[in-house]
């Protein structure tokens, strides 16, 4: 291996950088309003009645959570990417003007592909399927994008110096796989472009309208096999080949255990896979896949604690940088969501709890204590450890940072904590019934009971976007005001020397 130090180049990852805080933005602002909307339904029509389709909770809601998984996340994923692999692979991105090219072509493909999203999910195009919502067109530009990232992948590793494949590396290539599966046979569908108006014209619409090529249960099950395993492989698998890296580069400590990262690394891969099962509990689904679904969900908090542990034990001694470190302080409370999610949805996925939490804000709740708490928490931390490194200048304010951690923890509490309430609350009035065997309560008496826990679910997510904000600032003026610093002059202790 050689010794000279290699200059990499940053020039995607930086772009993927302001997308990822771009998109959060947006996708954190719908939610926040979306959130108050079902506390207060007259903000549908703040913009007056004429247009209240387009402000409504079900034109919104997919705009929100697909700006979030595939804006936010996707786009932190690349940026993370273009810069990890270049420093445990030992190799640059300007070393190969094809790989340069490619990283650039992916960028603005998928910032042509994010945008045409916005723009049909605002006009109401959509396939109606759970984080599957686009229509063909914009599935093949994705599909593009997807193949071009393979690409930077596996022609970095090509021309890599280090021959040993760090584990973090593991975990992208399995993102890149994963996604690509559930994918490409998830959206199989066949284009219409047959429909016309009664006068004979077609519109955008009719050649955009598609049919899935599965029907009934079978579409449920492609479905959700791939609804659940997109958590695994978007909100899961990345974020630990993130956490992997960051963790001990930021803290100056070994992974506690390499071959404990590997049995993680194969348990997520075989037994996620079978567990999208659970949301199809009490359905048309056969009784023994629910059965599975929910064995197998159980089984899943074995590997997602042994890389949760993991992470927590690397800390082994040295506690007091926790304290000492605000961006320490993301990564760990990011691992102790992820322990604590990944305990919440097997429980949640026994049948027996789950006749209480299906279809309820419970649901919404641990979502969100995985999304906002771990994938959220962990991808600022990557971006703040970054910026320094990638703009050579020193981060703008730790105090900031330090206030941003506490206001966004405050908040995912908030937001939590409410929907659990709201969430059981719900159940158990469902399922209420009197002497007779007739329901105790109404649909709309659970509404009146959890509007004060809606208005609390609202004012979490504010106080979160607010810290989001908070985190743009900051590394918005590490760019243009921050102190200029060389890499030498930062802490340097990392994953394979990088």
């Amino acid at each position: 291996m050689e010794n000279r130090p290699l200059e990499y180049d940053y020039t995607v990852a930086k772009m993927f950088m302001l997308t990822t805080i771009v998109l959060g933005i947006v996708g954190m602002t719908i939610g926040v309003f979306i959130a108050f909307e079902l506390a207060f339904p007259g903000l549908n029509t703040i913009l007056g009645s004429g247009l209240a389709e387009y402000t409504n909770f079900s034109r919104l809601r997919p705009l929100h959570t697909d700006s979030v998984a595939f804006g936010f996340t996707v786009s932190g994923i690349f940026a993370t990417w273009f810069y990890v692999g270049q420093r445990v692979l030992k190799v640059s991105m300007a070393e190969s003007k094809f790989l340069m090219f490619v990283g650039k072509l992916q960028f603005w493909l998928y910032v042509i592909g994010v945008a045409a999203a916005v723009v049909t999910l605002f006009m109401g195009y959509t396939t109606s399927k759970e984080y599957a919502e686009f229509e063909w067109p914009i599935d093949i530009a994705i599909v593009i994008v997807w193949v071009l990232w393979g690409v930077s992948i596996f022609g970095l590793i090509g021309i890599r110096r280090e021959k040993s494949l760090y584990i973090s590396i593991w975990y992208y290539i399995a993102t890149f796989l994963g996604v690509a599966m559930l994918y490409l046979f998830n959206n199989m569908e066949v284009p219409t472009m047959l429909a016309t108006s009664p006068a004979g014209e077609t519109n955008i619409g009719d050649w955009l309208h598609s049919i899935s090529m599965y029907a009934g249960t079978n579409d449920a099950l492609v479905q959700w096999w791939y609804g659940h395993n997109a958590v695994a492989f978007v909100f899961t698998v990345p974020i630990v080949a993130m956490i992997y890296y960051f963790l001990p580069k930021e803290s100056g400590q070994a992974i506690y255990s390499y071959k404990l990262s590997l049995l993680s690394f194969w348990g997520l891969m075989f037994v996620y896979l079978w567990a999208g099962g659970h949301h199809l509990l009490f359905s048309t689904v056969p009784d023994w896949m629910q059965t599975m679904g929910s064995v197998f969900s159980v089984v899943l908090i074995l590997p997602s604690w042994g890389s949760a542990i993991n992470m927590l034990l690397t800390m082994k001694g040295e506690w007091q940088q926790v304290a000492a470190s605000p961006l320490i302080k993301f990564m760990i409370l990011a691992s102790t969501f992820y322990m604590f999610s990944t305990l919440e949805g097997p429980i949640q996925a026994i049948k027996s709890v789950n006749a209480i939490a299906h279809f309820t804000d419970w649901i919404v709740g641990h979502v969100h204590d995985g999304t906002l708490g771990w994938v959220g928490f962990m991808i600022i931390a990557a971006l703040y450890h970054m910026a320094p490194r990638v703009f050579k200048r020193e981060l703008y304010s730790k105090s900031l940072m330090a206030a941003q951690f506490w206001i966004q923890t405050l908040g995912i509490v908030l937001y939590f904590t409410s929907m659990w309430i709201a969430g059981i609350t719900q159940g158990m009035m469902w399922r209420a019934h009197d002497e007779f065997g007739n329901l105790a309560y109404s649909f709309i008496d659970t509404v009146d009971v959890l509007h004060p826990y809606y208005a609390l679910r609202g004012t979490g997510g504010l106080l979160y976007l607010v810290g989001f904000f908070m985190f743009a600032y900051n590394i918005y003026k590490t760019m243009t005001a921050g102190r200029r610093v060389e890499e030498s002059e930062l802490q340097n202790a990392s994953p394979m020397g990088a």
